[in-house]
């Protein structure tokens, strides 16, 4: 998938033009690209569209339009779309509760690592997680971590001939699978893959 450049993107009046359809459409996208794993995680796989809206949305919010700073949220998001060998996701823990979430999220530390997809009978991904950051501590995990999984290409090659996908997550706090992602969800990451 090509990078996002800035003539990619709307001008803020523009944006603010086309907003709620743009929206719409990448809600409607966002659909089929992410993934429970259990009650408290889901992966959120991103692609060109989902990024460039959060770009969008950064640029509409703090209100940038100087070109060095629009040049340095595309240098921040754009290693956050596929290159058509791997899915790049926004995986999230999510307890509502906020003292919930801070008891759990000391339970789970290393959660991003224990994480996996797996092509019909291929071995295990498991993700490259965090490049940008360190986002653990000794005492607490994140709520949320960025995923790269890279794919080789005979599993790119079965899931072009339509093998399927399972995922899960075997942490000791947080154990939960996926036997067969649903089929929209696997049609939208194949189509990511070269």
């Amino acid at each position: 998938m090509e990078k996002l450049t800035r003539d990619d993107l709307y001008s803020l009046e523009q944006y603010a033009e086309i907003r709620p359809d743009f929206r719409s459409k990448v809600m409607q996208h966002k659909k089929y690209r992410n993934l429970a794993i259990g009650p408290n995680a889901t992966v959120y796989f991103e692609d060109r569209l989902t990024i460039q809206y959060q770009i969008q949305e950064i640029l509409r919010v703090e209100k940038i339009f100087e070109a060095e700073d629009i040049k340095e949220e595309l240098g921040a998001y754009n290693p956050l779309i596929p290159d058509g060998q791997n899915w790049k996701a926004t995986f999230m823990l999510e307890f509502p509760d906020p003292a919930e979430r801070r008891r759990r999220l000391a339970e789970l530390v290393g959660i991003e690592d224990t994480l996996w997809l797996r092509v019909d009978d291929h071995e295990p991904v498991y993700p490259i997680a965090d490049e940008d950051l360190e986002r653990d501590t000794e005492d607490k995990t994140s709520s949320v971590h960025f995923l790269r999984f890279e794919l080789q290409p005979a599993m790119i090659a079965s899931l072009q001939d339509g093998a399927g996908i399972a995922a899960g997550i075997d942490h000791d706090n947080y154990r939960h699978r996926v036997d067969a992602v649903p089929q929209p969800i696997r049609d939208a990451l194949v189509a990511d893959l070269d």
